[in-house]
């Protein structure tokens, strides 16, 4: 059954029909991220040192040219935005060759997965304007993948939140996706009620989801809804030293069902 709100949407399962859009949708929530990482990155007192440093040894160097003191400023700032794109190009490339490559064999045809969409009217015609994916995990899973082999920390919660789950299964959130003109219309709190209800029927205790520290305003939403953090780590599966220069940190948070 649909769910409805003032707004005039409507969340339903994926259809293969929804593909083209639905990409669309994923590949732009995942770029829109690197620009505030980027600007994160260089706000950072640390980087902010160097590129002062670089600048100066630039105008040094040029003959007290300001234009090579700009220069070497921008190189600097061009390799953090480098590192930034390359971490978050990276995770989109690997999701659309995994679980995103067929979607409908990876989540439609698993009982335990669930993908969704919200349609829109938009001048009288239906338009894809979010999205949201539900995948079942074993807590073994978990627990290998936030060790301390990838740089991962439980949070104080952690082992509590392990405990409770029962058999240790749960429902891991992704591709929660909103428009950018639907944003701020609670789309995302229905499309979050829609995955706190799916894991509630397959009968998980929790629904967990990772975050990067740069989405601010997701963090936001998820603390809203009564997510906590329970790990956080700094493998972003890019290269280390573009993880480390671009002081991104993946979040684990969680909520009970």
């Amino acid at each position: 059954m649909a769910q409805k709100n003032n707004f005039q949407f409507s969340i339903r399962e994926y259809r293969p029909s929804d593909e083209h859009v639905v990409m669309s949708l994923f590949r732009n929530g995942i770029q829109e991220h690197v620009y505030p990482a980027f600007f994160k990155a260089l706000s950072h007192p640390d980087h902010v040192g160097i590129a002062l440093s670089i600048s100066v040894a630039g105008y040094v160097l040029g003959g007290s040219s300001y234009f090579q003191a700009l220069l070497f400023g921008s190189a600097w700032a061009g390799l953090l935005y480098y590192c930034c794109h390359e971490i978050y190009e990276g995770y989109m490339t690997r999701r659309l060759s995994t679980d995103m490559a067929d979607i409908p064999a990876n989540y439609l045809e698993n009982p335990d997965n669930g993908f969704w969409v919200a349609e829109a009217d938009v001048s009288g015609e239906s338009k894809v304007v979010g999205m949201v994916a539900v995948m079942g995990k074993s807590g073994g899973e978990e627990d290998e993948r936030f060790d301390d082999r990838n740089g991962g920390a439980m949070g104080g919660g952690g082992a509590e939140f392990a405990q409770d789950a029962g058999d240790g299964s749960y429902g891991e959130m992704s591709h929660m996706v909103v428009a950018f003109s639907w944003r701020r219309k609670s789309l995302g709190l229905q499309l979050m009620r829609k995955a706190l209800d799916f894991c509630k029927e397959r009968g998980y205790a929790r629904l967990v989801l990772d975050v990067s520290s740069p989405q601010t305003t997701a963090i936001s939403l998820y603390q809203k809804c009564g997510f906590v953090q329970t790990a956080s780590h700094s493998n972003t599966h890019a290269n280390r030293l573009f993880s480390k220069l671009a002081r991104i940190n993946v979040m684990r948070m969680e909520k009970f069902i």
